[in-house]
């Protein structure tokens, strides 16, 4: 029985944990707020302290990295705990599994592959760039066994209102409503359903192959449009999607730290931001959840929410 420990609660780190304690594995569920997961020990942890993170991964097998602090703390909160993870899987010897996006890339002239250059300008894009060559520095010199699994927007039960394809998006349209959104409606995007990130990051972690590396979850891509045609079809409604100008998205960062990042970011929703997964679907054997359940699940979850 392998001894894993997840560091977050959030809608990755949660449904992670009890997945592997459902297989059989035994589960550390790190927090600031010892959040709680079904089948897994519950343990306080500021994922920025290197000595108590050490002490939490002693005799585990893997790290899996699912924190996210929010927008606006990512330049201070960032690296110190990648500094920390990297001590941490040093020291105790566990392999580090980071959850991590494709903010590196910045905007994209075609497809993004595992290989693609990380060529970002924007401020979180370079925070998160960072972070993995300095993990990968240490995987290369031989200090840890590390690898990042990069998902593109999640969706899915309970992914909020906050997220670009979350509860706000999918009550609009279902009430026959019009759901505001990010950039330009009618451009091709990639979703990752967070089954298939918790799918992805087990089988990287289960991986015997090459490490220090990235995987790509294996997503959807669709234009929010088609998404709200497809849901229109389903559920006999009449919803519509309209996107927010850039230039109120720039005026509102004007005058909010949160909108000020959200716009900074918003470059991936004026262009086609689409994922390549080949290697993960050949190599893991990941495969994405059809597109359709995947979407009248999510959308069931809120309507069951609405009763």
């Amino acid at each position: 029985m392998a001894q894993q420990l997840v560091v977050g609660a959030g809608l990755i780190g949660r449904p992670l944990a009890e997945r592997l304690a459902a297989r059989g594995d035994s589960v550390t569920i790190a927090t600031r707020s010892t959040s709680p997961a079904q089948g897994a020990t519950a343990l306080m942890l500021d994922a920025s302290d290197a000595s108590a993170f050490s002490r939490a991964a002693e005799g585990a097998a893997t790290i899996f990295l699912c924190t996210n602090p929010p927008y606006t703390d990512w330049e201070t909160d960032w690296p110190p705990i990648f500094s920390a993870a990297i001590t941490a899987a040093a020291s105790s010897g566990a392999s580090l599994v980071l959850m991590g996006n494709l903010y590196p890339y910045g905007t994209p002239t075609g497809m993004l592959t595992e290989h693609s250059p990380e060529k970002t300008t924007e401020k979180k894009g370079r925070i998160r760039k960072a972070g993995w060559q300095e993990v990968l520095a240490a995987h290369r010199r031989g200090d840890i066994k590390a690898v990042e699994v990069r998902a593109s927007d999640y969706f899915g039960p309970g992914s909020g209102g906050t997220a670009h394809l979350g509860s706000s998006f999918f009550s609009a349209v279902l009430e026959s409503k019009t759901a505001h959104v990010v950039g330009k409606p009618n451009v091709a995007h990639s979703w990752s359903y967070l089954p298939d990130i918790v799918t992805t990051l087990v089988a990287a972690a289960d991986y015997q192959g090459d490490w220090g590396r990235i995987w790509h979850v294996p997503s959807g891509t669709h234009s929010r449009q088609e998404i709200v045609d497809q849901l229109n079809e389903i559920y006999g409604t009449k919803g519509k999607v309209s996107g927010y100008p850039q230039w109120l998205l720039r005026s509102l960062g004007m005058v909010s730290p949160m909108m000020r990042e959200v716009w900074a970011s918003s470059y991936q929703f004026v262009v086609p931001f689409v994922i390549d997964s080949t290697e993960t679907r050949r190599e893991l054997g990941v495969k994405a959840t059809d597109w359709t359940e995947a979407l009248t699940t999510t959308a069931d979850s809120y309507r069951a929410q609405s009763d």
